[in-house]
């Protein structure tokens, strides 16, 4: 696979997949009013359960659940933007959410990895951050970089500055990336500002945004609700993600799952604006199924394709870009159902316009997994599905009548000069898929697609460049925080 630089923000639009009809958005809208109405939400982090009671929710103290009118909602929910810009360090990788614009990325903050060369599942480490970050500054068709693992052997005080600066130094992509502390928040704050050069111009380009968490059903947790505030104040696009569970944390049915979905992905909509109206704020939910014969989780399941699909639609009534899931895999290692499995979540989600769909590449065992390979195996799954959203372009040059004219019966069309203007455009050309005859594949060893992706996992690694930061740059961050890690190397 030879790398090159990606061209990010070449436009690719879903919205072709639309597995509710219009009167179902409507009843799930309706349904998940009744829900604000007559169950509320869960607030346990006091200071926000005031600023919905100012907003004119219902407050019950005593179990710390707020009720609120649809009328407060519409008002609150009017402040929210319906177009979020995401930067890169550089302008060629930034992205812009809205509509039914399609971007893809990786997610995680898994706590193993696939190790590339003993090839054993091991935990992750800073150097893993690293080097899944540069794996994906590499893969041409993803789209950003969602940070993809924990660094297992560093404090919980140090991780966030630490896994945010692994991952700049090794991609020009937009980094998001969970939280853990309020200080964390602030220093990776800082960090961005020194980068950016000043407070307001890393507003004015965010390249780092923050995930944070509301746990289902309906709870708001005091730890991430504070968290959540922090990133508020220091200027971070959030992503609020729910990740209810049909069957275990969610009702069995995708139908009211989704409700309970949309009143938890509204809810962190609701509480940013509250806090700082007008702050980017993505419609953000992972939802899935549970495997009831087992008790887990299934990232991997074809539901959870079909409710992240359903989700675009329910995001597009609110106008709110949306931040949701395809591509994990319940596979322990990459192999036939990893891909499988990969395919079909991401083919829905992006036809149906998700905006930005994270967990798109690398991961394994419901989430607990990264691993190189699949990183390389998605970024050619994604880019089959790019091909496919961009669609068949038909117009007087293309239906050819010329060009079969000149030809005419019999003929041969491969040194026609419109196959010579068209072929790399109309054609999408696999990197690692191979299409050699059984016995040229023979004579060059035979190799399985998990063999060779392996192979362009170590060459990216060893050839690939990433914009470096600058020097001086390096080492004012480095002085001013001295808890980050001299082995935040790649592999």
């Amino acid at each position: 696979m030879r790398t090159r630089r990606a061209k990010i923000n070449e436009l690719y639009t879903g919205g072709y997949y639309l597995p509710l009809s219009d009167n179902a958005v409507r009843q799930i809208h309706e349904t998940s009013m009744s829900v604000f109405e007559e169950v509320g939400v869960k607030i346990a982090y006091r200071s926000v359960l005031n600023l919905w009671r100012k907003a004119g929710a219902e407050i019950d103290d005593a179990s710390n659940t707020a009720r609120i009118s649809r009328h407060a909602i519409e008002k609150i929910l009017s402040t929210a933007p319906s177009e979020i810009k995401l930067c890169g360090r550089t302008p060629e990788n930034d992205i812009v959410l809205s509509g039914t614009n399609t971007y893809l990325g990786s997610g995680g903050t898994a706590l193993n990895i696939i190790d590339p060369i003993t090839r054993k599942r091991r935990e992750t480490t800073i150097g893993d951050v690293a080097t899944s970050a540069k794996i994906i500054d590499a893969c041409k068709n993803i789209d950003f970089y969602v940070i993809a693992c924990y660094p297992t052997e560093l404090n919980k005080e140090v991780v966030d500055i630490n896994r945010f600066y692994a991952a700049i130094q090794n991609t020009s992509k937009h980094v998001m990336g969970g939280v853990y502390t309020k200080d964390g928040i602030r220093k990776v704050a800082r960090m961005a500002e020194i980068l950016a050069g000043s407070k307001d111009a890393f507003r004015q380009r965010p390249f780092i945004s923050m995930i944070t968490s509301i746990m289902s059903p309906l709870v708001f947790d005091d730890h991430y609700t504070q968290l959540m505030e922090t990133a508020c104040e220091m200027g971070f696009p959030l992503a609020t993600s729910t990740a209810p569970m049909a069957g275990t944390t969610a009702p069995m049915t995708m139908a009211g799952t989704l409700v309970q979905m949309n009143v938890e992905a509204l809810s962190g909509v609701i509480t940013t604006q509250l806090m700082d109206p007008g702050h980017a704020t993505l419609y953000s939910v992972v939802p899935t199924m549970t495997d009831l014969r087992t008790g887990t989780f299934c990232f991997g399941s074809v539901e959870m394709g079909m409710m992240n699909a359903a989700a675009s639609q329910l995001a597009r009534f609110y106008k709110l870009p949306i931040y949701n899931t395809a591509g994990p895999s319940e596979s322990k290692v990459p192999d036939v159902q990893s891909a499988y499995e990969a395919s079909v979540s991401i083919m829905l989600t992006a036809l149906a316009g998700s905006n930005y769909i994270h967990e798109a590449a690398g991961i394994l065992e419901s989430g607990l997994t990264i691993s190189l390979e699949n990183y390389v195996v998605n970024n050619e799954i994604i880019g089959m599905v790019k091909r496919v959203l961009k669609g068949i372009e038909v117009d007087e040059e293309r239906l050819a009548l010329e060009c079969i004219k000149r030809v005419r019966p019999g003929g041969t069309y491969i040194s026609d000069d419109l196959t010579m203007k068209f072929m790399r455009s109309e054609a999408f050309y696999p990197a690692l898929a191979d299409r050699m005859s059984r016995q040229s594949w023979e004579a060059n060893g035979a190799q399985t697609t998990i063999a060779r992706a392996h192979q362009v996992a170590l060459h990216l690694l060893q050839h690939h460049t990433v914009i470096p930061i600058d020097s001086a740059l390096d080492k004012k961050i480095r002085t001013e925080f001295p808890e980050i890690s001299n082995d935040n190397k790649t592999i």
